[in-house]
Formats: structure tokens, sequence, C-alpha cells
């Protein structure tokens, strides 16, 4: 996936200007059917998180050959004032809430790199600010 492909569609409202994620057709806050598609941002900052400790239940869940890893999920703050369900890509749990965090990649879960030594709205080495 390059840079240009780390794309989240999400609409906005032409009648009141609510922004959404994923991109509808109906506004959610005032139910009009005036919503269209527009990009959204790929920096943001940790809002909340939970780690998941344990491997969920199988099946569905098919562990990975090396076995289960935790990993945290959490909601990403876009500047457009959303917030994005996604899994938070980092090395140590600490310090998360108010990281930057940076899209990497959309299907199936949108997935976003965190830094939490870098301050909140820091630019995160090696991306480009969009």
């Amino acid at each position: 996936m390059t840079e240009n492909d780390r794309v989240l569609m999400g609409s906005e409202c032409s009648t009141c200007g609510t922004v959404g994620f994923p991109a509808t057709a109906h506004c959610a806050r005032c139910a009009t059917a005036t919503a269209t598609p527009r990009a959204l941002s790929t920096q943001g900052t940790v809002w909340t998180y939970t780690v998941q400790r344990f491997a969920p239940k199988s099946p569905p869940y098919v562990p990975p050959p090396d076995g289960f890893s935790p990993f945290a999920m959490g909601y990403v703050e876009l500047p457009e004032g959303i917030r994005v369900a996604g899994i938070l890509d980092c090395e140590t749990f600490d310090g998360l809430m108010g990281a930057p965090a940076v899209l990497i990649a959309t299907e199936p879960v949108p997935r976003f790199a965190v830094h939490p030594d870098e301050p909140a709205g820091a630019a995160i080495p090696g991306e480009v600010p969009r």
C-alpha cells in the first residue's frame, strides 16, 4: 500500500456540514440525503483504547502460526472532529492516550501506527502530513 492508497472515505453533509465515517448518502445528524463522499485526514490523536490480552474464541478466530499476541484497539480522533475505531500498531501500550497516530492501512479494519513517545500533534517521522 502506498501513501496515496491510505485514504479513509467519509462523507460530509451539504446541509449541516456534519462529517461522518464511513461514507454514507444520509447525514447522521439531520437525516437528509445530502451527504457526499470526502477523504478524511490520515493523522490524528489516540482518544481512547483498550488492550486485547487473550485470543478470541475459535472458531471464528484463527490464531496465527506463531500464536496470539496482545494488541490495542482504540479510537483515533481526526482533525475533522470525528473518531474512527481501529487497530493501534505500537511497540508498547504505555502512554497511548493522546499520542499521535497515522493511518497505515484501511482494510479490513482501519489500522494506525502510534508513537507514544512523540508529543500530541507532532508529525511522525517518515510520514507526509496531509
